[in-house]
């Protein structure tokens, strides 16, 4: 009874206050068919679209194993010395910076003045002692430690990487001979070494590049003669300013060193080799084909002319004699090579064997972890002309072909922008941190590649942008205005210019600059 009397009433309120009961059930049942479409969507949607992309380099492998609780170095100088796989490490320091925004001392051109000894106006937007913080110094110069403290901060890392003499002759003999007299007079670089005063002249431009390379650009007397208490006095100025020197020969173990040195995550010291060069002919004692092998054989920026590329690759056969000879014609570098590979070997005493032997494990993992996922080909370094995005080809540079890579298809954006700049060339990468730290104006703005052509090269590798519009008195490469005057000759004589307190130069007719 109780119950009935309920019934009646709901049916009153519903009928009488809130509408005839038909109304209601359409709208239940319209409540039902929307329900049961948003569930069928919500499983269909399940079934058909896969979960947004994730990019590898933002995995927990990126970061490599605890550093605890040291803080990343940002103030960061780099001697690139030649011939040492530089670029390679270079072109670390360039992502570091570019993905943290941090700010490059960058060359006017593509080198810091070399084979000059540095000065502190080469560097693009200086304005003086401490006016502007840099973060990152290491493009090519001949040392001058003066100079770059006026530029860098003072608690700057400073580092650097060498080679053994006999390989770095053997890649300097390469990238070289048609720009150093002393070598471009012998027909190959054994017949070099069995004589080298009878080839070498000190007082020829480009001939640094023939003796004690390494000497010269850490800014000694490379044609000094040797002594013991000579090349005591060099290791020691080195010692006193830099904190780390790498050795090419074990690239992977300096990576860890250099890793922990600074404090910074796996991935930015994982690299692959840059600037290699294509099928190293017979005879190359100590260059086999490993990662390490090619990363050891990497070159600084070199040269190139149009009649040069016509040339046979240069005779680089050598035999013991003829390697032990080459030891003696660089004393200074041979010197300086034993010490520092010494110094070497006790860091990594001092880290632990086992461990610098599981961390390079890791190292080498994830480098071709990246290169199964970045690159082409398996990450084999291919043919500049096989290379179709043509921002990417590496700059050919002597009488060698430099290789370079391709890209995998369908990368995420992410990971294609971090693959992207493991393969970017030296010279692009260079263009590209200039125009992020010096934008154009919007009308004046370079279309994409745009500012690696037109380039023109002095004798000595010293890469310098020509202005074809530009002629006579005006000057190139200058965004800063102001009063100009002449204030000396660089060491090709071509005239430079002071404005702003940065040194520019001006063309001349009829010179190669």
């Amino acid at each position: 009874m109780f119950f009935r009397r309920r019934a009646r009433m709901l049916r009153w309120l519903v009928c009488g206050r809130l509408g005839p009961v038909w109304m209601w059930k359409a709208l239940l049942l319209f409540v039902a068919i929307a329900f049961a479409g948003q569930l069928l969507g919500v499983i269909f949607n399940k079934n058909n679209v896969q979960p947004a992309p994730h990019s590898i380099f933002l995995s927990p492998d990126a970061q490599g194993p605890s550093l605890g609780s040291c803080q990343p170095h940002t103030h960061i100088m780099f001697l690139k010395t030649h011939k040492t796989a530089s670029s390679t490490v270079l072109n670390m320091l360039y992502r570091f910076g570019e993905e943290r925004r941090l700010r490059f001392a960058l060359p006017l051109g593509y080198q810091l003045g070399y084979p000059l000894p540095f000065n502190a106006h080469r560097v693009k937007g200086y304005r003086g002692p401490r006016a502007t913080e840099f973060h990152i110094m290491g493009n090519h110069m001949r040392f001058n430690k003066l100079e770059v403290e006026k530029v860098m901060p003072a608690d700057s890392f400073y580092f650097s990487i060498i080679r053994d003499p006999v390989a770095l002759a053997e890649s300097s003999f390469a990238y070289y001979k048609e720009v150093a007299p002393a070598f471009r007079k012998a027909k190959g670089l054994g017949d070099f070494a069995e004589d080298p005063g009878k080839y070498y002249d000190p007082r020829l431009r480009n001939n640094h590049y023939a003796r004690n390379l390494l000497w010269f650009d850490f800014g000694m007397d490379h044609n000094a003669n040797f002594s013991v208490a000579l090349a005591q006095r060099g290791e020691a100025r080195i010692r006193q300013t830099f904190k780390l020197i790498l050795i090419s020969e074990y690239f992977d173990e300096s990576m860890i060193l250099l890793r922990h040195a600074l404090c910074w995550p796996l991935d930015a010291v994982v690299s692959f080799s840059l600037n290699a060069r294509q099928q190293k002919p017979s005879g190359l004692g100590g260059l086999g084909g490993s990662w390490v092998d090619k990363a050891a054989a990497v070159a600084g920026v070199g040269v190139r002319s149009g009649h040069l590329q016509a040339k046979m690759a240069p005779n680089l056969s050598l035999t013991a004699d003829q390697r032990e000879r080459l030891r003696q014609w660089n004393a200074l570098d041979w010197y300086l090579y034993k010490a520092f590979n010494r110094t070497f070997w006790k860091e990594i005493d001092r880290f632990g064997h086992a461990q610098m032997q599981q961390e390079v494990a890791l190292l080498r993992l994830r480098r071709e972890h990246l290169a199964r996922a970045c690159l082409r080909d398996g990450g084999k370094p291919v043919e500049a002309h096989r290379i179709r995005d043509k921002t990417i080809r590496p700059f050919q540079s002597g009488l060698v072909k430099i290789l370079g890579y391709e890209l995998q298809l369908g990368l995420d954006n992410t990971t294609r922008l971090a693959c992207l700049r493991m393969i970017r060339p030296e010279i692009q990468y260079k263009d590209v941190l200039d125009s992020k730290q010096f934008p154009r104006a919007p009308g004046a703005q370079a279309q994409p590649g745009q500012q690696s052509q037109g380039l023109m090269v002095a004798g000595g590798g010293s890469f310098l942008r020509h202005d074809p519009s530009r002629t006579g008195e005006k000057m190139v490469g200058n965004g800063g205005g102001g009063t100009v005057e002449q204030v000396d000759r660089d060491w090709d004589g071509s005239r430079l210019m002071k404005s702003n307190h940065t040194l520019i130069r001006v063309q001349e007719k009829g010179r190669l600059r």
